[in-house]
């Protein structure tokens, strides 16, 4: 009950804070994303290139004037089979021209496994993208997974999070939206 509470004054607190155009990451935090470190003065993001099941080329720069959240996975990673479905979850409700969830697998990979992994754990929205050699992880300082890091509209790291988080939860939905609002 008290959790209950303390959470929904959180989300009342971040939608005042919302329309004020600010990002309440405290809320975010007491809201179960605790893990969420706020970056400040982070270095440009990476131009180095990922692909697709079907070799096509990409960078995070495709993804400008969009706030995006990137996540670096492996198939073989147990909390990432825990975290897939709300990353899932948070694409089906808020991805759009304003966001997007950007799930890349990172190491050795196979698009076959990505699929099956995919079906075993209900992922329907989300693309499959790949990072086979490590590079992209390497030069964002990913050195566990998951690793998410999220992108506001201009490319530049805003704040990371390392380890797994339920991305489905009324504190991370209003975060995202907050920084769409930003």
């Amino acid at each position: 009950m008290l959790r209950s509470v303390l959470l929904y004054t959180a989300l009342v607190f971040c939608a005042n804070t919302a329309l004020a155009g600010e990002v309440d990451w405290q809320a975010a935090k007491d809201g179960g994303l605790d893990k969420l470190v706020v970056t400040n003065d982070a270095p440009p993001v990476a131009e180095t290139t990922f692909t697709d099941p079907k070799d096509g080329t990409h960078t995070l720069a495709d993804y400008k004037g969009q706030v995006v959240l990137v996540n670096f996975w492996a198939t073989w990673c147990a909390p990432c089979r825990e975290e897939m479905p709300s990353l899932d979850e948070l694409q089906a409700e808020l991805g759009g021209d304003d966001f997007q969830v950007v799930p890349i697998a990172t190491g050795r990979n196979s698009v076959e496994n990505i699929d099956r992994f995919f079906q075993e754990t209900g992922v329907e929205n989300l693309p499959v993208l790949l990072d086979p050699r490590q590079q992209l992880a390497r030069q964002m300082g990913v050195v566990g997974l998951p690793v998410t890091i999220i992108l506001d509209r201009d490319g530049n790291e805003v704040a990371r999070l390392m380890g797994d988080a339920d991305w489905a939860s009324d504190a991370a939905k209003e975060l995202v939206r907050q920084l769409i609002a930003g």
